[in-house]
């Protein structure tokens, strides 16, 4: 068969391309066709250079065939269309210069990947991470994905209130993913920076550099996924990139609030994805947590603080870690400053404030209410003699959080609870704690009756 001359060859491309563009509509053919540069005609086939293997397998799977139609219309001769990847091809024809957007400017993977998500924090490792009851699931996930070649399970979805670990875990996850593995392509960032580098992308008409940058890493880490609630754009396109993820067996990360199906404002089949692997929740920190770290925490300042004074913060500070680091932080430092020693009273007068805050009392009236709102019974039915599973379970819930979040007795919250005795409350405590640790379902459930009633 005669070759045809390049110049011909060429035209006859341009021709494609005119009727690609006005059947696929501009948005696509930026996206995907455009790209695309003419290598040759060999016999039959015709052949395109793309620059990512992604968007040859998107090309092949998508528009092909019809630029094969198209062109056979063309030039009879042509029946097949290949696709060979070329690195850089097509970034000619860009309609933005290199320096206008990072996605696309000459860079090293290292420096590109840097320019998607966040820098790990050095801070934040498994190391200085303390492990209690409420984490050690969680953290032994996260060091279980950090450690493999291939997910283990995917996506591992970390949830908890604020200040509880999430971010801490997910950069150590980074570190010791790292560490395992130098050579693997780790991206961390928040959903918010996430959306904010797709708006740009759209904005530049650049999206398949941000398709191709984000679903070519090893190991993408996603904080406060809930940030993108009733943003349905961003939704899509984190859908996709999710699924060819998931399809090439790279690792997902993820961190929320809340479990995937309280995700108010996430689309059905997001929040059903984000349940396909491992969900562990971090719960809030017990007494004994909160001395642990705030040990750890005075070891990593290098400064003495008395054992009263450690165990004062971790007593009447209980929302958050982030608040119980910082509240040593200030007493640290305050007592530098003004070469005072730290004592119990030293403490509560720097922390006048944040102590007022934590003291906000909560009554069983209120554990009450939150209880069957959540189980959705009749206030009268904690008080009732009523022994069905039904009624039953949700009363010992709320004996149970009536020990933990009040100051009242055991004989005190059997009276709240119908004039119960000790024991009564003392076995409901215990039956709670059992099942919170054996049934996943059930610890969420406390979990949310809790969270309602620390807001």
């Amino acid at each position: 068969m005669a070759v045809l001359p390049e110049g011909d060859a060429r035209q006859q491309w341009i021709q494609v391309q005119t009727r690609l563009r006005g059947e696929f509509g501009e948005t696509n053919y930026s996206t995907w066709l455009k790209p695309l540069e003419f290598a040759e005609i060999d016999g039959e086939r015709a052949v395109l250079a793309v620059p990512t293997q992604f968007m040859r397998d998107w090309v092949l799977a998508n528009y092909a065939d019809r630029i094969r139609s198209i062109w056979s219309t063309i030039n009879p001769a042509v029946r097949q269309v290949a696709l060979n990847v070329r690195p850089g091809a097509g970034l000619a024809m860009r309609p933005s210069p290199p320096s206008a957007n990072p996605l696309v400017r000459p860079a090293s993977d290292a420096q590109e990947l840097e320019e998607l998500g966040v820098r790990l924090d050095p801070r934040f490792t498994f190391e200085t991470f303390v492990v209690g009851k409420p984490n050690e699931f969680a953290v032994a996930a996260a060091e279980r994905v950090a450690a493999e070649p291939t997910p283990p399970f995917n996506p591992l979805f970390l949830y908890g209130g604020v200040g509880l670990g999430k971010t801490h875990l997910m950069h150590a996850i980074g570190w010791r993913a790292r560490e395992v593995d130098p050579t693997r392509r780790i991206v961390y960032l928040s959903a918010e920076k996430f959306m904010y580098q797709f708006v740009r992308a759209l904005r530049s008409k650049d999206t398949m550099s941000f398709k191709e940058m984000f679903r070519s890493v090893d190991l993408l880490m996603v904080d406060d996924v809930q940030f993108i609630s009733d943003k349905d754009s961003t939704q899509e396109e984190f859908f996709h990139t999710f699924n060819a993820l998931v399809e090439r067996g790279k690792q997902i990360v993820i961190s929320a609030d809340r479990s995937p199906a309280d995700l108010a404002g996430l689309e059905e089949r997001i929040r059903s994805r984000l349940g396909w692997g491992l969900v562990a929740d971090i719960h809030p920190t017990t007494y004994e947590l909160r001395l642990g770290i705030l040990q750890a925490k005075a070891e990593q300042l290098k400064v003495q603080v008395p054992s009263d004074v450690i165990e004062f913060l971790a007593q009447r500070i209980n929302s958050n870690v982030r608040e119980l680091e910082g509240a040593l932080n200030r007493i640290v430092h305050q007592a530098g400053l003004i070469h005072r020693p730290v004592t119990v009273e030293m403490a509560l007068d720097v922390l006048r404030d944040l102590l007022r805050a934590n003291d906000r009392r909560i009554t069983v009236e209120e554990i009450q209410r939150a209880v069957v709102e959540h189980y959705q019974l009749k206030l009268a039915d904690m008080a009732s003699s009523r022994r069905s599973r039904v009624v039953a379970r949700p009363r010992q819930v709320g004996m149970y959080l009536a020990k933990q979040l009040t100051p009242r007795s055991l004989p005190e919250i059997g009276k709240k609870f119908g004039g119960r005795d000790h024991t009564t409350v003392m076995h409901a405590i215990k039956q709670v704690e059992k099942l919170v640790r054996e049934d996943p379902a059930f610890a969420d459930d406390v979990e949310q009756v809790r969270r309602r009633l620390m807001a």
